[in-house]
């Protein structure tokens, strides 16, 4: 997979792994995470730097990303808000201080597993974004549904991106008021 098959412009880092699962309107979607190759990839690409990850882990992903998806957009169920509090149990602990022979010295954590420690990072965005007053808004494109924020200043966004989807339904707006003129 190419980068250029990644998006990033929802505004929010968990929304970028939510926004891995395409084209939600079809019956199972256009899955992009399809192996640990494809995760590591995202991971990278999202700031988190390259990482080894497992089958499970990309498994771990996919329900996390959906669990966020429920959570922002739909009605969560108990079992999400379940799996989003277990992935932040890996957040990375903070050091410590600690008096050594009467000198302060940083005592640090033990290290923590890199992509459960990335899992954590999504799910602390995830429960700042829906406990915020954000706007969490869902591509108008009939064959989009990426999700975003709204950041615009009447919050009145309609889609994922104007290059995206945008351009597209004014063009196809623009072509249907003049083609019968």
């Amino acid at each position: 997979m190419s980068d250029m098959d990644w998006v990033f412009n929802a505004g929010r880092p968990c929304l970028h792994l939510v926004n891995t699962l395409r084209s939600r309107h079809l019956p199972e979607g256009i899955e992009l995470l399809t192996g640990p190759d494809a995760l590591a990839e995202w991971l990278e690409l999202a700031g988190f730097g390259r990482l080894s990850v497992t089958a499970a882990q990309v498994a771990s992903a996919k329900d996390l990303r959906e669990a966020v998806n429920r959570l922002l957009t739909a009605k969560p169920l108990a079992a999400d808000v379940r799996l989003v509090n277990d992935a932040l149990a890996a957040a990375p602990k903070p050091d410590r201080l600690r008096l050594k022979d009467g000198v302060l010295q940083r005592e640090a954590s033990a290290p923590e597993d890199p992509v459960a420690t990335a899992f954590a990072v999504l799910a602390a965005d995830a429960v700042d974004l829906a406990t915020g007053v954000e706007d969490i808004r869902i591509c108008a494109a009939d064959d989009c549904g990426l999700r975003f924020v709204d950041t615009s200043p009447r919050r009145t966004r309609q889609w994922c991106s104007m290059s995206r989807c945008g351009n597209r339904a004014k063009a196809r707006a623009h072509y249907e008021r003049t083609k019968n003129r």
